[in-house]
């Protein structure tokens, strides 16, 4: 029942920006922790941001600080990622979840593709 559909990925070049959305339902929204994840080719699934369930708190892999923003509309029941200063190692198919007792479930949406060229 529980549903993840993330949008706004595409092809930019080194520097430039996108937003990334996730549509959520199945489950309460404005009662979890929520994070993005990102997994290249090649390379196991990386966390790279979450968020509290208000949108308060905010933690980042030190790879996407000062670069990445996580934020919530908890009515619209969507997570977003705005990733600016784009590097072509931000590469890869990124991926939401929701949080649940410091993990996620096993439960992932097919993700959208970010492909950054130099």
């Amino acid at each position: 029942q529980v549903q993840f559909v993330e949008s706004g990925g595409g092809l930019v070049q080194a520097g430039g920006s996108l937003r990334l959305s996730c549509a959520v339902s199945g489950f309460i929204f404005g009662a979890y922790y929520m994070r993005w994840y990102r997994q290249a080719p090649g390379k196991e699934r990386e966390l790279v941001a979450r968020i509290d369930s208000t949108g308060y708190r905010r933690n980042y892999v030190d790879s996407v600080k000062g670069r990445f923003i996580i934020s919530r509309d908890n009515a619209k029941n969507t997570l977003y990622l705005q990733m600016n200063s784009l590097k072509p190692e931000d590469t890869a198919v990124y991926y939401c979840n929701v949080e649940r007792q410091g993990s996620v479930l096993d439960s992932w949406g097919q993700g959208t593709q970010v492909t950054v060229s130099s």
